[in-house]
């Protein structure tokens, strides 16, 4: 009974162990997070403000000169016309793990896109960013063109800017008929998914033009110098690049927030186990002394 009392004790100072580490890591994503949702938050304004531009651009030059030619035309927006059937994946995941089902979900969502383009007949190139991706693929024998290691646990713009202006170049020469990015969306704080963004060729820029509501109901006509075709020469990469940079923010304010729950949930689990074994110990040592008593209570009368 000494033996199993010992045991429980040891199990208790185990999980206090664990819970005082679970908490703490729970602390440091919390912050974390913090930052990054600051972070991601004042990106959000800047891209949605030069995707309404971006917009507000297209259908002046389809008004102005493109409407002869049957709308816009820029080498980001068509396909190419030698199409190869080939695709670049982009994978967005994480570099440790202790994040609940974050890497899980983009996994999921990736392989089902693969599946898909295999039943299409499409050739699609992966390139992973995040530890965890690289070992899932390499661990299912996916075969894996590069792992981008150079951003890190947080993403900085010259990189990512370096890693767009590849894809456009990439894009525009004919070696992929697209581009995808697959990343955890931030939502809110009770929910991010899994999404599948097409990076290239971008989407029509008139298709989702969402004005302020202080403009909204009147008709806006803006003179611009130069012409918007060459605005939108130099806008449209700069697009590409505010929406690849705010994936990868999004993708790292998911990732702390994923972090955050599962680690609350250890903790609170720990909490629980060791009111548990507290429990479990107390009867036990009960059980021990009540055993003694009895031997000695007998013992004393036998002696009588």
């Amino acid at each position: 009974m000494a033996g199993k009392t010992r045991e429980i004790r040891s199990r208790i100072k185990a999980v206090a162990n664990i819970k005082r580490i679970t908490h703490t890591m729970q602390m440091i994503a919390t912050a974390r997070f913090q930052a990054s949702q600051r972070r991601a938050t004042a990106a959000q304004p800047y891209t949605r403000k030069i995707a309404e531009l971006v917009g507000e651009l297209s259908k002046a030059a389809t008004a102005s000169g493109g409407a002869s030619q049957g709308g816009m035309s820029h080498p980001l927006l068509c396909v190419p016309e030698a199409v190869t059937g080939k695709e670049l994946l982009l994978i967005i995941t994480s570099n440790r793990g202790l994040c609940g089902g974050y890497n899980g979900n983009i996994l999921r969502k990736a392989m089902l896109h693969l599946k898909q383009a295999n039943v299409d007949g499409k050739q699609v190139e992966l390139q992973v960013v995040g530890r965890k991706g690289s070992g899932f693929f390499k661990f299912n024998g996916v075969p894996v063109s590069e792992n981008l290691t150079q951003f890190g646990d947080s993403a900085k713009f010259d990189d990512v800017q370096a890693l767009a202006e590849h894809y456009m170049t990439a894009f525009t020469t004919g070696e992929y008929d697209k581009v995808n990015v697959i990343y955890m969306a931030f939502e809110t704080m009770s929910r991010q998914s899994a999404c599948v963004l097409p990076l290239l060729p971008m989407q029509d820029p008139t298709a989702d033009v969402k004005p302020d509501t202080a403009v909204s109901t009147a008709q806006v006509d803006y003179e611009s110098s130069p012409d918007p075709q060459e605005l939108l020469a130099e806008l449209l990469p700069v697009t590409v690049k505010a929406q690849l940079f705010q994936c990868f923010n999004e993708a790292e304010v998911s990732e702390h927030i994923a972090r955050m729950i599962a680690m609350k949930a250890a903790t609170d689990n720990a909490s629980q186990m060791g009111k548990d074994l507290t429990r479990v110990y107390n009867r036990a040592r009960q059980g021990a002394i009540t055993t003694e008593l009895t031997e000695m209570i007998s013992g004393a009368m036998a002696l009588a």
